[in-house]
């Protein structure tokens, strides 16, 4: 059974003239522990496919499935607490709160779903030993480098422990070194921890990766939408995936 799996789906913005289909029929299904990479020009949809594969925006056609919910049939509240429990999100620019530490930061996730203090506190130092910061625990944003941060942010994404990890351009504002080691760790962690991963990107070394590489072009989405989760190939031997 796919972790994700998206029917049909569509996105229009605007009425008449104005009128413009950001996503046009869009069929994904991604496997536990895959990595798909999303390419695409600026403005191709995909910042809109994650928004609606995560919930934050709703379709105008199609349905988005996590395990066996359907979170485009989903209330308010529902959609609340799968975003909460069962997807990490992964900003380009980091989305850390620059008062907390990076403990603090990586804390939140676990807050909100109201988990006992000393749990809490020893997955929060899990997450930190995972992506090599132990030592930066109680570093703030500003003390930290653009790589470290960005780390911070895939700890915070998965401390939940969610079977779905969402991340636009996560090597965005990274200069080549620290992208390299980012996409590794991303590669190494949804593979080890088994998480369904869609990772968009417009650097080719995150394509390298992946184990199936998919192209958006003014909306339409294209390549091996369904690979394993469909054919019961195992995560790792896509179109490119690593040896």
């Amino acid at each position: 059974m796919s972790a994700l799996r998206a029917v049909g789906l569509g996105r229009t913005y605007g009425r008449g003239a104005a009128r413009v289909e950001a996503l046009v029929d869009a069929n994904l299904q991604v496997a536990p522990g895959e990595l798909v990479v999303v390419r695409g020009r600026s403005g191709s949809g995909k910042t809109t496919l994650l928004h609606l594969l995560g919930g934050l925006e709703r379709p105008t056609a199609g349905r988005v499935f996590v395990g066996d919910a359907e979170l485009t049939a989903a209330s308010e509240d529902e959609v609340l607490a799968l975003r909460r429990g069962r997807l990490g999100y992964v900003f380009q620019s980091f989305g850390l709160i620059p008062s907390l530490s990076a403990a603090e930061n990586v804390e939140v996730p676990l807050r909100l779903l109201e988990v006992e203090p000393q749990e809490r506190d020893a997955r929060v130092a899990a997450a930190l030993d995972a992506v090599g910061l132990a030592r930066h625990a109680r570093q703030r944003p500003s003390e930290l480098s653009g790589g470290q941060q960005q780390r911070v942010g895939i700890a915070r994404a998965l401390v939940a422990e969610p079977a779905v990890l969402l991340a636009d351009e996560p090597t965005g504002q990274l200069d080549s070194q620290n992208a390299a080691v980012v996409m590794d760790l991303l590669a190494e962690l949804v593979r080890e921890r088994r998480v369904a991963a869609v990772v968009t990107t417009h650097d080719p070394l995150m394509a390298e990766r992946a184990d199936r590489v998919l192209t958006l072009h003014s909306g339409r989405l294209s390549g091996d939408a369904d690979g394993g989760a469909a054919s019961g190939r195992p995560p790792g031997g896509g179109v490119t995936g690593r040896d």
